[in-house]
């Protein structure tokens, strides 16, 4: 029986050298020259500490920016409250999204039933099984979870027919 799976993986090597980047053009840009700004990059983690709200923002312009120029969506990190550091900065911190949820998991095979095509999604650890007869049952599948907006990057592999 044709089936696919969806998972939700970050290439860590892609995110290091986006990070790298951004603390390069940081560091070279003249709006920041002589405040605190760091980007530290943990084994999950991301930590920006900026010297006021403008330049938090502008860090993670260029974050994002270079992210999508590495083809590794935004989506991936999830940022937390912003905090106030000494002397006035902004510490923020996020968390790198691996892997789908049960939460999503659940929405995602809600939205797939809902459908009504003849394909069965089953939840497996952080993954997403999807089989069917037919390819074009699965195909559709694809585009209409490409369509939805959901806040985690999907990516489709292990297509067996």
């Amino acid at each position: 029986m044709p089936s696919f799976d969806i998972v939700s993986k970050v290439d860590l090597q892609e995110v290091d050298n986006a990070v790298n980047q951004a603390i390069k053009e940081v560091s070279q840009r003249y709006d920041f020259k002589g405040t605190t700004n760091e980007i530290t990059l943990g084994k999950d983690t991301l930590d920006i500490l900026a010297a006021d709200d403008y330049k938090l923002q502008a860090i993670k312009d260029i974050l994002i920016a270079k992210l999508v120029r590495r083809n590794v969506s935004p989506k991936c990190f999830n940022y937390g409250k912003e905090e106030t550091a000494s002397a006035g900065a902004v510490r923020v911190s996020a968390t790198m999204v691996q892997g789908i949820s049960k939460e999503k998991g659940k929405e995602i095979v809600k939205l797939i039933k809902g459908t009504k095509l003849k394909v069965q999604a089953q939840i497996m650890d952080d993954q997403v099984r999807v089989t069917g007869k037919k390819l074009d049952d699965l195909q559709a599948v694809m585009q209409m979870l490409k369509g939805e907006d959901l806040e985690v990057e999907l990516q489709f592999e292990n297509m067996r027919s």
